[in-house]
């Protein structure tokens, strides 16, 4: 005899991450400036040739539990969102050449994580459940957290 998942009576909010990693190149540089300016401005990014990092992405979801799943979302699910999104186009990718969301923009990972942020959330809108929070990570010493644009 199997029993149903009871949900509490009063609401209770859950966060739920998924995180995925891809590899990337991409250069930082302003196509109007010489390589001396540029690499005052953005240092051994500038590099003609760009350069490349193992990336992670997190992406935390908000919501209530499913009475019938006693989930907020199916970690599947998630990370599923994420492979279409971020892993498939990004992945083994120059983002200054390969990235149609990217074209003409200065791929840095602030830049990158609020691109990913409208994708993402474009993708989930008619979900139950918020995209609430990215971090993007370049490296296991610098990331990028951004909480969507209502955050204060």
């Amino acid at each position: 005899m199997s029993r149903q998942y009871q949900a509490p009576i009063e609401k209770k909010f859950l966060y739920v991450t998924q995180e995925v990693s891809f590899c990337a190149a991409h250069k930082l540089y302003r196509p109007e400036m010489s390589l001396e300016e540029n690499v005052a401005l953005f240092g051994k990014c500038a590099n003609p040739h760009g350069h490349g990092h193992n990336f992670t992405l997190q992406a935390t979801f908000k919501g209530e539990l499913d009475s019938l799943t006693g989930m907020v979302i199916d970690f599947a699910k998630a990370k599923q969102i994420l492979e279409d999104i971020v892993v498939a186009p990004l992945d083994h990718k120059n983002m200054n050449e390969d990235i149609a969301f990217l074209k003409g923009i200065i791929p840095t990972s602030e830049n990158v994580v609020l691109l990913l942020w409208e994708q993402i959330q474009k993708a989930t809108q008619a979900e139950p459940w918020a995209l609430m929070k990215l971090k993007l990570a370049s490296s296991l010493h610098h990331w990028v957290e951004y909480f969507g644009p209502d955050h204060l």
